[in-house]
């Protein structure tokens, strides 16, 4: 069960590393990376964010540039929350696959 604090620095997190994707993404034309959720550890060391990149030819490559570039964004990131966070948690990256599962099961539907 997630407390109010972890929801809420959860959000404050999605936030801002969406923001900072779009700054980044903005300079790429034809990528867009959303931040669709970010799950925070109980202790609130580690960040889990899960990311939907568009196209999603691009997506594998894109996910290993962002964790190429984890510590630039964790800094990125600690600067914006500086004034509502002590210590910015570690920052991991998954792709959020949950979109193409459910185009994938519209198609198997639609076939039947």
């Amino acid at each position: 069960m997630e407390s109010t604090r972890q929801a809420k620095i959860s959000r404050l997190l999605q936030k801002e590393l969406s923001e900072i994707f779009r700054a980044q993404t903005a300079k790429m034309r034809g990528v867009i990376v959303s931040v669709t959720a970010v799950r925070v550890s109980p202790n609130l060391s580690v960040a889990k964010a899960y990311l939907s990149v568009f196209p999603t030819e691009k997506s594998q490559e894109m996910l290993q540039s962002i964790t190429a570039s984890a510590r630039t964004v964790r800094y990125e990131l600690a600067q914006r929350v500086r004034f509502q966070l002590r210590k910015t948690p570690e920052l991991q990256f998954y792709l959020d696959d949950s979109l193409d599962y459910l185009e994938n099961i519209d198609h198997l539907l639609e076939e039947k």
